[in-house]
Order: C-alpha cells, then structure tokens, then sequence
C-alpha cells in the first residue's frame, strides 16, 4: 500500500484529489494539509511515498516546501497538482525532481496516469538488483509511457462475474449517472468494492465520470455509459 499526503488549501480539490486517490487500489490518503507548514510538521515523525502538491499554499510556495522537506533528508516522490503553469515556476519545480505536472482543472484519467506513472517507477526498482544497466535504466523511463498505452488488464482482487453484475446495472439506466455508494447499495456490494470497479471501467473507456459539485458538502463522483 502507498502512502499519500495531500497539500492543498481549496477543500473542493483537496477533496477531489483525495477521491481519485482513493479510488486507485494501493493507494491510501493519510492525512490532508492545507499548508506547507503543517505538512513539514508531520514529516519531523512520519514519512509517505507519495505528495500530491499545490503550488500556491499558505506561507510558503510549492518550491520552498520541496527545498525545507529535501532539507530534512525527506524525499518521497511528489506530484504537482496546481494552477501554476508559468513557464520558470514548472521548469524551477522540475529541476527539483517532481514525478509530474497536472495543471487545473484536470481530468480524472491525467490523473490516474501519473498514479500510475508512480506505482510503474517503484515496482520496477523495487524488482531491480543492486546495480541497474544502461538498459534497465532506459526502461526505467520508458516503461510508464508503454504501460499507459496498453490496455488496462482485470486487476488482483477483480472478478468477471461481479463486473458483468455492474455492467448490467448500467446497461439498465445508460443515461443516469451515479455515484458508486448509489450502485453499492442497489447492487448489494460494499462501496469500496464498488469505487475499485468503477475505476476500472473508467480505465478501459466503457463509462464515463464527471463530479457533481452540487452535493452541498463534499463534491462527488458520478458515473455513466454515456450514451
């Protein structure tokens, strides 16, 4: 399981952001910051894989934090998620080794790339010997960009006969979005069963999302054949 840290002051994305995370299987979100600031305090006792960051947060921006957080010998991967998309801001963020760049307002599929991009990287080294070749080190970098043109196979854990299940629901409303705890409770699954499956079908283009902002609490995300 990957660990996740959320650094975002608009609790719309920072909500949004938490949801596709936690839609991915091996990706777990454990604690969301509005700050910088408040981030730094938590890496002085605990660690993370994974940052999903803003560039503009309170008291310090995107750069800085990297610079404070390398600074205290931390260095998970980091992928940027901001409406900063000036040409020195990216270029200054890269130089700092971020993984990747979404600018706003993203889709659910960029998103779930870089993810991916992510989870491609670590299982690739995780499986390298002590010393990698010149080839392994090519594939190291190349192995992301292959993986997302392929298609998407039936992930651990996913079962043909609760998929069809699903897909029959849909069938029946081809028009209707829902959410996954609206399918969850029509189809008698748990809604984290549910969200895992959604995202598949995202993943192999037979439904589509959108996010309903509309909830008067925290936005949600719908889904559909679309057709």
């Amino acid at each position: 399981m990957y660990h996740v840290i959320i650094v975002e002051d608009d609790p719309m994305v920072a909500s949004i952001n938490r949801q596709y995370v936690e839609v991915t299987f091996s990706f777990q979100v454990d604690r969301v910051f509005k700050s910088g600031g408040d981030a730094l305090e938590y890496f002085k006792k605990n660690n993370a894989d994974l940052i999903i960051l803003d560039y503009y947060t309170p008291l310090m921006n995107g750069a800085e934090f990297i610079d404070r957080l390398h600074s205290m010998g931390k260095s998970p991967s980091i992928i940027m998620v901001t409406s900063a998309n000036d040409t020195d801001i990216v270029q200054s963020l890269l130089s700092r080794g971020v993984m990747d760049y979404l600018v706003k307002p993203f889709e659910y599929n960029r998103f779930k790339l870089a993810l991916d991009r992510f989870h491609e990287k670590r299982k690739y080294l995780e499986k390298a010997r002590d010393n990698l070749s010149q080839n392994a080190i090519d594939q190291l970098f190349t192995r992301s960009e292959t993986a997302a043109e392929a298609s998407p196979q039936l992930s651990k854990g996913l079962n043909e006969s609760t998929l069809k299940l699903i897909r029959s629901f849909l069938a029946e409303h081809p028009e209707e979005f829902f959410t996954s705890e609206q399918i969850a409770e029509q189809i008698h699954l748990s809604r984290i069963t549910i969200r895992r499956y959604m995202n598949y079908l995202v993943d192999t283009h037979e439904i589509i999302s959108t996010i309903d902002y509309k909830t008067g609490g925290r936005p949600s995300i719908k889904y559909s054949l679309g057709k």
